[in-house]
This record gives C-alpha cells, sequence and structure tokens, in this order.
C-alpha cells in the first residue's frame, strides 16, 4: 500500500503536480478512485508541504445516494483531518437552459464550482481522480467522436489548474490500495447507465475489445495517448516560434486585434497552418471551426486584398496585401456589413 503513495508521490514531485506551500483542493466523489485520492495526498502532505481541502459536488441527480456520500467523505476528511466542503449545483435546470446533455452539464458545473471553492481557499490547484482506465476510455471516446490528434493525446497530468495524481494508476491498483488500507467508499449508479456514452464504452466496447480483439487494448491506446502527447508537445513549440514571427497586435478593431503575415504564413506546412490559426480565434474569443480555420487558409493563399471573412461574434478577417487582420470592428457583438462601414 506504501507503494503506491511512494510513486503517487514521485509523479507529483517529478511534474511539479503541487507547488510547496500552497493549497489543493481534492475532488472527492466518495467513488473509489477520489477516495484512495483523498487518502494518498493526505499521507503526502508532510513530504509535499502542502494543504489540502476535500471538496464534493451534490449535482442535485442522485438523491438517494447523495446522504450517504457526503457521510462518507465528511467521515474520511475528519479522520484525516483535512478541511471539506459540500458544493450543490442545479444540473438538471443547467442542462435545460444551455440545450446541453445532463453529463456535459454536470461536468461544466463541477469544475466551475471546484474553481470557486479553489478561489476561496486560494488554491491554486484542484486534483481530479482520472486513472490509466479513464485515460484509456477516454481516448477511445474521442476517437469514435472523430477527433483529431490533439484529442487522440488523452487526458494530461496537468492541465491548467488541473491536475491528475492518479493517470498512470489502474483501477486494479486503486481496488488493491483502498482494500489493504480498509478505507470504505460508495459506489455511484449513474456509472452503470448505459443511456451514457462513456458508460457503453467502459462497460460494452472494451471489454468486447479486450475479449474478441486484443487483451492489451487499455496498454495500447494508453501508448497511444503518450506517444501523440509528446508529439503536441513537439507541435506546440512549433506554433509558439511560428507565433513570435508570423503574429503582431493591430489597432483594427475594439479591443485585442492582430495581423498575421501572409507571405511567411503562405510557406508554412498545413499542419502548423492549422494550428496557427486555431491559436489566433481562441486568443480573440472565437471558436476554432474547422471551417473557419479552412476558410482564413485559402483566404491566405487566394484571397483577393480588400476581401473580408466574416466569422463568430462580429470578428472580422480583413484580406490586405501582406497579411491578413483579425479585428472586432464593433466589439464582440454579431453584426451585418463590411469592414468599409465602419471606416
Amino acid at each position: 500500500m506504501v507503494n503506491l503513495e511512494c510513486s503517487i508521490g514521485r509523479i507529483v514531485r517529478d511534474h511539479r503536480l503541487i507547488v510547496p506551500e500552497t493549497a489543493v483542493i481534492v475532488a472527492v466523489s466518495a467513488g473509489p478512485d477520489s477516495m484512495a485520492l483523498l487518502h494518498i495526498l493526505a499521507s503526502l502532505r508532510p513530504a509535499l508541504q502542502c494543504s489540502l481541502v476535500a471538496a464534493y459536488v451534490d449535482h442535485g441527480l442522485r438523491p438517494l445516494e447523495i446522504a450517504g456520500e457526503i457521510d462518507c467523505v465528511r467521515q474520511a476528511a475528519q479522520r484525516l483531518e483535512v478541511p471539506y466542503e459540500i458544493l450543490s449545483v442545479n444540473t438538471k435546470d443547467f442542462a435545460i437552459g444551455e440545450k446541453r446533455s445532463l453529463e456535459d452539464g454536470a461536468r461544466l458545473l463541477r469544475y466551475q464550482a471546484l474553481r470557486d471553492c479553489a478561489r476561496r481557499h486560494g488554491a491554486r490547484a484542484i486534483a481530479v481522480a482520472h486513472t490509466a482506465d479513464d485515460q484509456a476510455e477516454e481516448v477511445l471516446l474521442r476517437l469514435l467522436r472523430g477527433s483529431g490528434r490533439k484529442g487522440l493525446a488523452g487526458m494530461r497530468l496537468r492541465n491548467d489548474d488541473l491536475i491528475r495524481p492518479l493517470l498512470k494508476t489502474t483501477k486494479e491498483q486503486v481496488l488493491e490500495y483502498l482494500g489493504g488500507c480498509g478505507i470504505a467508499f460508495c459506489h455511484d449508479s449513474s456509472n452503470d447507465d448505459l443511456c451514457f456514452l462513456r458508460n457503453r464504452v467502459r462497460h460494452v466496447l472494451l471489454p468486447l475489445l479486450e475479449k474478441d480483439f486484443d487483451p492489451g487494448i487499455r496498454k495500447a491506446l494508453l501508448k497511444t495517448a503518450e506517444n501523440l502527447q509528446q508529439d503536441e508537445d513537439y507541435l506546440a513549440g512549433q506554433v509558439e516560434e511560428c507565433w513570435q514571427r508570423l503574429v503582431r497586435p493591430s489597432t483594427g478593431g475594439q479591443g485585442e486585434s492582430y495581423l498575421l503575415d501572409r507571405q511567411v504564413f503562405a510557406t508554412l506546412h498545413g499542419c502548423l497552418q492549422r494550428r496557427l490559426v486555431e491559436r489566433l480565434l481562441w486568443s480573440l474569443g472565437c471558436p476554432a471551426r474547422y471551417a473557419h480555420i479552412l476558410a482564413v487558409q485559402q483566404a491566405v493563399t487566394h484571397g483577393k486584398t480588400g476581401s473580408e471573412l466574416h466569422l463568430s461574434k462580429g470578428l472580422r478577417v480583413g484580406v490586405k496585401r501582406n497579411s491578413l487582420e483579425f479585428s472586432y470592428p464593433r466589439g464582440r457583438t454579431a453584426w451585418r456589413g463590411r469592414l468599409s462601414d465602419v471606416r
């Protein structure tokens, strides 16, 4: 049992997931993975020189189970001398209002609640309990949804404020740790509901692939994600270098605006072109839709000087002789008309 704690401690230190003398919010659902995470991080507190806050998010979806889960988290937090919070969100109303699935709505509200909790406690990281099994499922799920290279790279040990110390740990190792330490946990009935695609991947598709195609499919998916993450890191560095050479601020609109060097951009490989445009759109708060990225590429090579693209939320891309100008001529609001109408 101590071996798992030591290996997680090495991962945290080697990847600098936790900054010493800071607070960490631990998302605890009372399920096996998050209960293991809470206990492991609590055991590592002295070595990591951090403080913890356990946070349970009540999504309002399973009223018959919530009380038992809260009690499980409360008892564990008190025994470990970790302060805890119960965070409540209204998933159903949010999902209906935003026209999202319950699964997607719950995820968005959960991270929003955890980040609000982190701000209150001055925490610099939120620890979530995704395991290697979750990673394999996520990669397969993204493949089914048609994700590109970046999506198939899977989840990261760190993604901004989110850290995943158990990402290289299997579910089998987690259950062995819990059993060896006598740690209680709860079972979330929604994880058995095959209405959710993720559960069908977990309970139907992956077992089928293991049984009838390749017993090592999980390891293969994890290796794919690891390799693609290395590729993504390299490409991110290439895009950063291109950004420094090709992109400069502009004064062509209200708020943030950019000029993209048209001639040099045209010499880049298509992979770098797409990623650079994607970053530009994201930097301007615009959805990086594939059709928009392709339209920008076409404007660089074939666009006539003086023509323009109309993208989301009032973003205009003006085609100049030597550059493309990305700007919000009338601010971030949808409007009809041409750039010449406001100049």
